[in-house]
């Protein structure tokens, strides 16, 4: 589960959100409504989209105290396979659900629909102190690429510092890995070099990247956020120059190719049959915007919202 320093950073916004939902009267969505409702709902998946779901959960308690939502972190690879087998409610997913998992979903008669919650930028950090402000698009797939075999920063640009690199990032069954790997690197192998500390808990990579000399590693735009005092985000060029990961850059498409859409996935009918998980999944979609405020997404535009609505009310027909 969730360590205790993202949890602990996203206080302040959840509970100012909290109250003012409680003045706004939001909450009192769906399903029947907030308050008189029991049971669980389980959720699991990506961890770069844990604290937006999880934000959703600590909100709901507030006015749902009977509702009790469990959110793993699984990896959105690890959490396809609970959700496949019917085993969650929903599933949290920083990429789109692939064929093979598609394909097991069929098979165990699970059908779901898929909403997207919020908009993110993959950001590369570095440690504070290294003298390196941007990579080019090509420089990040030869430093991460699966044949990579630089570990020195002069092995990318002769004027970067003869500095060791040590690499940090997501492990196979992460979401982020699947992006760095098919979108940004691009390789038909669709993986990355595999000799780098892996973990899927991002505060685990903040703190590698963060206590080591010359280290580099990547995650979610809201871990870099919240870290932003002991991480140093590079900037990417894609040949129209350097641009910073930022809410901005993510919306209007400049950071490309690190800027990407993020999910969730609703069981259909665990949500037409529990009352507890339509509440959930209500609740979130109904305070989407306040809730990527608080926890520090960057949220959908008026279309992208638009959608996601639309999908959700096609779930009961």
């Amino acid at each position: 589960m969730k360590t205790t320093s993202m949890r602990r950073a996203l206080v302040p916004g959840i509970a100012a959100l909290g109250l003012l939902l409680t003045a706004c009267g939001g909450g009192q969505t769906g399903a029947g409504g907030a308050g008189g409702v029991s049971g669980s709902v389980a959720v699991d998946g990506s961890s770069t989209v844990f604290p937006l779901s999880d934000a959703a959960a600590e909100l709901l308690a507030e006015e749902n105290p009977d509702i009790r939502v469990t959110v793993g972190e699984a990896g959105t690879g690890g959490g396809f396979e609970v959700f496949c087998q019917g085993q969650t409610d929903v599933s949290d997913a920083s990429r789109p659900i692939e064929e093979d998992e598609v394909e097991v979903c069929e098979k165990q008669g699970i059908e779901y629909t898929e909403l997207q919650v919020a908009t993110d930028a993959l950001t590369m950090v570095v440690h504070p102190d290294l003298d390196v402000d941007c990579l080019t698009v090509d420089q990040v797939k030869k430093l991460w690429g699966p044949d990579s075999k630089v570990d020195n920063w002069q092995d990318l640009d002769p004027s970067f510092p003869d500095q060791e690199i040590s690499l940090f990032g997501p492990g196979t069954d992460s979401g982020t890995y699947d992006y760095m790997a098919a979108d940004v690197i691009g390789d038909e192998s669709e993986s990355t070099r595999d000799d780098y500390e892996s973990s899927e808990d991002d505060n685990q990579l903040v703190s590698g990247v963060a206590g080591t000399q010359g280290a580099t590693g990547y995650f979610g735009y809201t871990y870099y956020e919240q870290n932003a005092e002991q991480l140093k985000a590079l900037q990417i060029d894609n040949g129209d120059g350097c641009v910073e990961p930022s809410p901005e850059t993510a919306a209007d498409g400049t950071y490309t190719p690190l800027s990407r859409p993020l999910f969730i996935y609703v069981n259909n009918a665990k949500y037409t049959e529990n009352e507890a998980t339509s509440t959930y999944v209500d609740f979130y979609i109904e305070n989407l915007a306040e809730l990527a405020e608080a926890a520090q997404f960057i949220p959908l535009n008026d279309e992208q919202y638009a959608d996601t609505q639309s999908s959700l009310e096609g779930i009961s027909g």
